[in-house]
């Protein structure tokens, strides 16, 4: 599907780039979450790298699968929607997922997503770091 081929070539041709270094996302490995099924991520700035200041991920939900509800005391979260579609619970408010679409979680807040029958692909940042 195209959706899929447009995250993965962000995926496989992106690359994270420096004054000092360009880090290409290829060379980073899928990672399985280790709460919900049939989700993987792909960190691509931890906080060590940031000293703690945030953290950037690529994350791939399977079709019909979810990322359960959830808090993060500490972070601000953000998801901008490369592909697919779903939807997030953001605070109890239904906010549909698409291409383009951006939401914002505050720290406190509770939030799960939820991947349509084509899946759903996010590019996800956590200010502070996700540990």
């Amino acid at each position: 599907m195209i959706f899929q081929d447009l995250f993965e070539q962000f995926s496989q041709k992106g690359s994270f780039c420096t004054p000092d270094k360009n880090v290409a996302f290829a060379d980073i490995p899928w990672s399985v979450h280790p709460t919900f099924d049939g989700v993987q991520l792909k960190t691509l700035l931890n906080g060590e790298q940031t000293a703690g200041q945030f953290s950037y991920h690529l994350v791939r939900i399977a079709p019909n699968k979810k990322i359960g509800n959830h808090i993060h005391a500490e972070q601000l979260e953000t998801h901008e929607v490369i592909a697919g579609s779903g939807f997030c619970i953001n605070n109890d408010e239904k906010i549909a997922y698409e291409s383009g679409v951006i939401s914002i979680m505050p720290p406190k807040v509770a939030h799960e997503v939820w991947a349509g029958s084509d899946g759903l692909y996010l590019f996800a940042k956590f200010m502070p770091a996700q540990s």
